[in-house]
Parts: C-alpha cells; structure tokens; sequence
C-alpha cells in the first residue's frame, strides 16, 4: 500500500545552493484568518536537487497543457505563455475552490 498526501497548494519554494525545498500547504480545519477563511497551513516538505526541480516543472507544464486543451482549465490572461490558470467549473456546479488558488 502506499501512502498518499492531499496539499491545496505550494506555501513556499526556497532553493539554497542545489538543492530544492519545497513546502505543502493545506487549510486549516480550526485555524481561521482576519477574514474566516481557513489558514494554510504547513503539512509537509518535498526536498529534492535542481535538476529533478527542474524536470518536474516541465512535467508539470505538459500536463497544464494537458488540461487547456482538454477545456478543463483555462490560462487567465491572454498571453500564451501565461502560467497563471483557472479552473472551468462545470455548469450547474457549485464553486468549492480553496483560496490558495485565486
């Protein structure tokens, strides 16, 4: 069996020398901010060399094309290389994105 972990985002990417760290986020089921929104909060670290890093965005970036082209997501502005992206909502569904991803 293997373990599976849920993040609803990217809290912070810090690279120091080769190595990359990067920390997942997810909301917080007590904390609230100013606002009551959930927090994010800390749950676990990714750490790996640059060039895996690497590697992983352009993987990345294949399947966000992926998901353009599936009309699943859609780019934010309209400049082709835009990496901002949104997803499409269904109709008739209702909106439960997490604010990480406004």
């Amino acid at each position: 069996m293997s373990n599976e972990l849920y993040a609803d985002g990217i809290g912070e990417i810090t690279v120091t020398g080769t190595i990359v760290r990067i920390d997942l986020m997810s909301l917080s089921a007590t904390e609230r901010d100013q606002n009551n929104n959930p927090k994010p909060v800390f749950r676990q670290r990714i750490i790996m060399p640059v060039d895996a890093f690497a590697n992983a965005v352009d993987l990345m970036q294949k399947a966000l094309g992926g998901l353009v082209e599936a009309g699943a997501v859609r780019r934010i502005n309209d400049l082709p290389s835009s990496s901002k992206a949104e997803i499409i909502q269904p109709s008739g569904s209702s909106a439960n994105a997490s604010p990480n991803f406004n």
